[in-house]
């Protein structure tokens, strides 16, 4: 079970020196530079992709849009995609496995928010402790779970994320490792097992990345 989980493991050096983080860049090192300069089709796709999820994002926050407010959660989602998806690749490290990366991303915002909201919006803030139709003698109750829940909604959102991407991982590599101790003829069957899971895997990196970022819009929309 050590040898499992040392894919997830920061600590792997090369020559003394941690390479491993550097994999959440390690596509915008690879990507041409005429795809950010002239209009390609995957540039035309990601342009298309960004407006789908802007509109998306401007809907959700209604009263608190201003121009140009979406760009943080578009950046967040595509950082989170494009970390997710490079999980996937071969020898390179999964940054978003980790609750230190997911929890650094999580934390931030939901501080911001909350600072924000308590400074400019004291009395919203209060009210939203308690849902409306609430019968008196439960008010003190709800305010108490309402707090309960704004509190560990940055670690659900760095744990959901964080579990996601380990499970699929550890499928894989589990099924990867069967292949060396089963009959020859079972081979084809797990490398089609292999090949379904790493297809659910790639949708699951898009769903996670973009549940993470609708999520984190719904808390800012709330303390406004």
């Amino acid at each position: 079970m050590a040898n499992l989980f040392t894919i997830f493991d920061p600590s792997t050096n090369i020559l003394s020196f941690s390479f491993n983080w550097m994999s959440t860049m390690i596509l915008f090192l690879i990507i041409p530079m005429y795809i950010w300069m002239i209009p390609s089709r995957l540039m035309m796709m990601f342009n298309l992709i960004n407006y789908t999820i802007h509109k998306e994002f401007k809907t959700l926050m209604m009263s608190m849009y201003h121009n140009g407010s979406t760009f943080i959660f578009i950046s967040l989602f595509s950082f989170i995609l494009i970390n997710n998806f490079m999980g996937l690749f071969p020898y390179i490290f999964t940054a978003t496995s980790h609750l230190s990366m997911t929890l650094s991303l999580a934390l931030p915002m939901w501080l911001t928010f909350n600072f924000y909201g308590w400074y400019k919006n004291t009395e919203h803030m209060f009210i939203h402790l308690v849902p409306q139709g609430t019968p008196s003698f439960l008010m003190s109750f709800m305010v108490l779970i309402e707090s309960i829940s704004n509190f560990i909604r940055p670690g659900t959102l760095a744990v959901r994320l964080m579990a996601n991407m380990i499970a699929g991982h550890l499928l894989i590599t589990l099924l990867s490792n069967m292949n060396l101790n089963v009959p020859t003829l079972m081979i084809p069957l797990i490398s089609l097992v292999m090949f379904m899971l790493l297809t659910l895997e790639s949708a699951v990196s898009i769903i996670q990345a973009y549940v993470f970022t609708i999520l984190s819009t719904l808390y800012s929309s709330e303390v406004i």
